[in-house]
């Protein structure tokens, strides 16, 4: 069990332990309604502890509220039975340059504060045999995004599936996000994002990061 300073410095620095989102192994032996029942019940019981008072009208219904969003919005992307299919295609064009979907929109939650992490996704891949439709890889991005996150697994679980679903290395995954961890508390900076940047197979090569980067609009590294 750490002690309250070891608690701090771990969700200060967003330290992340895998590339798997850390789940127990009965995660989903409840219906979402049975967790819906449940989070309602607990959080009533977070909003008495801060004095707030139940029995009024514009409160009364927010623990429900809470909890259904909790299960059905913010963390949906926790159930695998919730992760989209990945439907790819034979590239019939024999097209062969890079592809890139921009401007992906990221809205995910810090798993150390379960405060907002907000911003966007960049993704491109260079095809051989199979193409993928563009609708995919941005549902794919809202899957991840949608639970408790790390934003260096994020691009990292992004990158993976892509890989995999694509059969080839060559594919680059880029997110700029602004973290209310960060922005709201703490040190309270209002300015800074974070950028992480996650590559394999041609895109190793710095003209072709650099071809990809010049297009999104973000420095040669």
């Amino acid at each position: 069990m750490k002690n309250k300073e070891q608690i701090e410095i771990v969700g200060d620095n967003h330290f992340s332990s895998s590339i798997e989102t850390p789940l127990r192994t009965d995660a989903f032996a409840k219906s979402d309604d049975e967790k819906i029942e449940n989070i309602q019940h607990h959080f009533a019981k977070i909003m008495e502890e801060l004095g707030l008072d139940l029995t009024d009208d514009s409160l009364s219904g927010t623990p429900y509220r809470f909890a259904k969003m909790y299960v059905k919005e913010l963390f949906y992307g926790l159930n695998p039975k919730n992760k989209p299919k990945l439907s790819v295609f034979e590239n019939k064009y024999e097209y062969k340059k890079m592809l890139i979907e921009q401007n992906i929109t990221i809205d995910s939650s810090c798993e150390h504060h379960f405060l907002p992490i907000t911003g966007h996704a960049n993704i491109a891949y260079i095809p051989k045999d199979k193409v993928i439709g563009l609708s995919k890889i941005n549902r794919l991005v809202d899957y991840y995004a949608r639970r408790p996150q790390v934003q260096e697994r994020l691009v990292l679980q992004i990158l993976n599936d892509l890989q995999e679903a694509l059969g080839t290395e060559d594919v680059i995954v880029s997110v700029t996000a602004k973290h209310l961890c960060v922005s709201s508390r703490g040190i309270k900076d209002q300015s800074s994002f974070t950028t992480t940047l996650e590559f394999g197979g041609r895109f190793s090569e710095t003209d072709i990061r650099n071809e990809f980067l010049k297009i999104i609009g973000q420095e040669k590294i």
